[in-house]
């Protein structure tokens, strides 16, 4: 059993990127901050890579940087690999940056370092009661130990898809982060580097492997043909609405707050934008605040999530969205505006 002293303030279950921001946040606002995870860093997740240009706003908040840290993109591309057509749409302000998990995470523990936030990695936090911390928050992901104890667990929604991720050593071909639409799944693709791409698929199908995938995208597997690549990783992507993600002196953030599916790219902003929240919140000494807050910001990720996942696994309805988006790349690109949080209601 792990005891610390002096007693934290605040004390974070997890160390990724959501507990992480969550203690930078609470650090910002003068609170003495402990993060606690087991898994010591960087912490590593398989993920599409993509910062879009809200989540990069909403890291400046907490004081992080991540554009030079890897891959501008400045748009978004749809690919059919049954129609063999494609749209595509720059962000109506600002680019996108495709970052490493990794170089993701040390670039946030330094931050929170620099600021003092107190680490204990290696440390797992069995009870809360351990620590004694005035606050808890649980940012310790979708499988969540504090969501169990503090009750929290219950869901209106909870829907899962399974990704896997590979990192490919090539040029990346565009500038423009992809999807490609297939049969039964998508392929992602992000510029991670000059010589570096990271390429997940995601599906229903949990025995789905990125191997088995690739002849049915040949677009795709034309631009990888040869190239080395590392590991496949895989992780679960859930679609989660919780009824409350505060109970007493306890606030989920991230993941054990529920989650969107990873088609929308929006999972960093959302957990950014929350953990401002919550020191909001934590701030005030009123965690009403947060639970309010939380789910004004989740709405429009939701929303878009929903909407996109109409797609997936309606095989007529996909081909007719995307050939109409083909046809007319002006409502994808008010599309894209609206995803990223800029609409533009001009109509041409």
């Amino acid at each position: 059993m792990h005891r610390f002293t002096p007693t934290p303030d605040v004390l974070v279950a997890g160390g990724g990127p959501a507990g992480l921001a969550a203690a930078i946040a609470a650090r910002m606002r003068g609170f003495d901050v402990l993060v606690a995870d087991p898994i010591p860093p960087p912490i590593d997740k398989p993920c599409g890579e993509g910062l879009m240009p809200d989540s990069l706003t909403a890291a400046r908040a907490l004081g992080l940087d991540f554009a030079g840290a890897g891959y501008p993109f400045r748009g978004i591309r749809f690919v059919s690999a049954a129609l063999g057509s494609s749209v595509a749409a720059d962000f109506p302000h600002g680019v996108g940056t495709g970052v490493r998990r990794t170089v993701l995470h040390d670039l946030m523990r330094e931050r929170a370092e620099a600021i003092g936030v107190r680490m204990a990695w290696g440390a797992r936090v069995e009870s809360p009661e351990t620590f004694g911390a005035r606050w808890i928050v649980g940012a310790d992901g979708g499988q969540s130990a504090v969501r169990r104890w503090a009750g929290l667990d219950a869901s209106h929604r909870n829907t899962r898809r399974f990704g896997f991720r590979r990192h490919y050593h090539v040029a990346p071909w565009s500038d423009h982060m992809e999807i490609h639409w297939g049969p039964n799944s998508q392929i992602y693709v992000t510029p991670v580097a000059e010589r570096e791409v990271c390429v997940v698929l995601i599906s229903r199908d949990s025995r789905a492997r990125l191997d088995d995938a690739l002849p049915h995208f040949p677009q795709i597997s034309a631009r990888l043909a040869g190239a080395e690549f590392g590991d496949e990783r895989g992780s679960v992507t859930a679609t989660r609405r919780l009824h409350a993600v505060t109970r007493g002196n306890v606030a989920l953030l991230g993941d054990a707050s529920g989650s969107v599916d990873a088609i929308t790219g929006e999972g960093l902003c959302l957990l950014f934008q929350q953990a401002v929240a919550l020191a909001d919140a934590l701030e005030a000494g009123d965690l009403g605040r947060y639970e309010a807050a939380h789910r004004r910001i989740g709405r429009r990720p939701a929303f878009m999530a929903d909407l996109m996942l109409m797609m997936d696994g309606r095989r007529r309805l996909r081909d007719t969205a995307l050939s109409v988006l083909s046809a007319h790349p002006g409502i994808f690109a008010r599309l894209l505006a609206l995803h990223v949080g800029q609409p533009v209601w001009r109509f041409a």
